[in-house]
């Protein structure tokens, strides 16, 4: 059995997913949250198997909360469940430590199969491309190239200060200023959804 917590902020999105994992034998929803303020308390309670995280949530970055979700112990999975699933999420998403990101408008069997693989520990993120590498790097500070090009072979992150003489605080203050380096904007007239 697979523990799956969601986190939207839409009511009626949170109920129609209950609906669609509670049909799929083996995932069970235990919970859900509708941002940031409570989904501590959700993880903790639930302890969840894998986190299925909106990236745009009122006045939280889905991306910088699935960032700090890897920090709990254990760390849950995390997939990004996102209308802006796109090829722009694709790197903020490897540097948050996310396990996978499927756009809401993919077919049901294709959100399961990201959830099992996320729970046993594989990725499921899309490939990145050479014009989506391109575009990061030429958005981040160079001296974190070798950070981006690690976590995107897929270096543990544990391993990643040690191999570049970083203290843990130094590589965690550089995550997230790449990360917001990255971040997506999301278009005015979705955000209002």
């Amino acid at each position: 059995m697979i523990r799956i917590l969601f986190v939207d902020d839409h009511p009626a999105l949170r109920a129609g997913l209950e609906a669609v994992l509670r049909s799929e034998p083996g995932l069970v929803p235990v919970g859900s949250a509708s941002g940031d303020a409570d989904v501590w308390h959700k993880i903790e309670a639930t302890r969840p198997d894998v986190v299925l995280l909106d990236y745009h949530l009122p006045g939280a970055d889905g991306v910088a909360l699935c960032r700090r979700i890897k920090r709990v112990m254990p760390p849950p999975a995390v997939v990004l469940y996102s209308a802006y699933a796109d090829a722009k999420l694709a790197i903020p998403a490897v540097l948050a430590g996310a396990d996978g990101l499927v756009h809401k408008s993919a077919p049901a069997p294709e959100l399961f199969d990201a959830l099992r693989r996320a729970a046993r520990g594989e990725s499921a993120l899309p490939p990145i491309g050479r014009e989506q590498l391109d575009d990061a790097t030429s958005l981040i500070d160079p001296q974190d190239l070798p950070i981006l090009g690690m976590l995107i072979e897929g270096t543990d992150r544990a391993d990643i200060p040690g191999t570049l003489g970083l203290e843990p605080g130094e590589f965690a203050n550089r995550l997230d200023r790449m990360i917001g380096a990255l971040s997506v904007d999301v278009p005015a007239a979705r955000a209002s959804r």
